[in-house]
């Protein structure tokens, strides 16, 4: 049975991932740092769990063999979030998931799915393919791309199988509370009459993060399609107009205070996914190839 190491297990969208990999028959190895998180877990008996700290990282250790020889690596670890604008996205984190990546791939690993972000691709509006050149403008974004083109000169190397996944906009249950939909979330629950948010024109690629971890599970367990690969929905919308759907879905009816918050000043004001690679890998998974 294939095995598959989770990195980033407790955090929003790793307990989404392990929940879908478990759908499929493969073995799963996740790790993080919080041990009692952890087991809060409806998987935590259902994987072999190795607890890790990032922080603790040791170049002497042999990682490939300390997580038990996985065949594959789904690699979702990142500190400090959603911190985006922090230099220690660069001068702690960077260093320190290169080190690890290579440790990986030095002793054995051939196939890593790694989660970047849409913002790699800086301040450019309109539709985003995995073409653009990248203009990363925040402290993540510049760290992650680094990343990437590290990762790739070890897919080189050691000949492994990369699918680098960039990430747009996700939302569900356990997101950062400061999210928008999280402060929706709270409104709605405590029946407030209205809800504060920006002018809400900016548009943005919205998937829910069980679909989300669908689509990383589906691109992970394949490999005739590798490379740089947009994870989103396509579709452009307004956020005001997300906030309006998200509020009919749960039957209610608050004021939007449009304008109370400046708008963000490290993202592009109108930009969405193209998701044709992603539509490509869905579609041989399902007719089976």
């Amino acid at each position: 049975m294939k095995k598959i190491l989770v990195t980033g297990a407790t955090g929003f969208i790793g307990n989404y991932v392990i929940e879908a990999l478990l759908q499929h028959k493969v073995s799963v190895i996740a790790t993080s740092s919080n041990l009692e998180k952890a087991k809060t877990f409806a998987w935590f008996n259902k994987v072999n769990y190795i607890q890790f700290d990032f922080t603790k990282f040791d170049t002497k250790e042999n990682y490939f063999q300390f997580f038990g020889n996985p065949d594959a690596l789904i690699h979702l670890a990142w500190e400090g979030l959603p911190n985006y604008k922090n230099d220690f996205h660069i001068t702690e984190n960077l260093p320190r998931h290169q080190h690890f990546l290579e440790n990986m791939a030095v002793n054995g690993l051939k196939d890593v799915s790694i989660t970047g972000t849409c913002f790699e691709y800086g301040m450019q509006d309109g539709e985003l393919k995995e073409t653009l050149e990248c203009k990363p403008g925040n402290a993540y974004a510049i760290a992650k791309n680094e990343l990437r083109i590290f990762t790739e000169t070890l897919a080189i190397k050691y000949s492994l199988n990369l699918k680098w996944i960039r990430l747009f906009y996700m939302f569900g249950k356990g997101q950062n509370p400061n999210s928008l939909t999280s402060q929706l979330d709270k409104a709605i629950e405590a029946n407030a009459p209205v809800f504060n948010m920006s002018g809400g024109e900016q548009i943005r690629d919205f998937l829910p993060v069980e679909k989300v971890a669908e689509n990383i599970v589906t691109i992970a367990l394949q490999n005739n399609i590798n490379g740089i690969i947009n994870c989103c929905s396509g579709v452009p919308i307004t956020v005001k107009t997300f906030v309006e759907h998200y509020l009919q879905t749960h039957n209610k009816i608050i004021e939007l205070n449009l304008g109370y918050y400046p708008y963000p000043d490290f993202e592009p004001m109108y930009f969405w996914g193209n998701n044709e690679k992603l539509k490509t890998i869905i579609n041989g998974q399902n007719s089976g190839v």
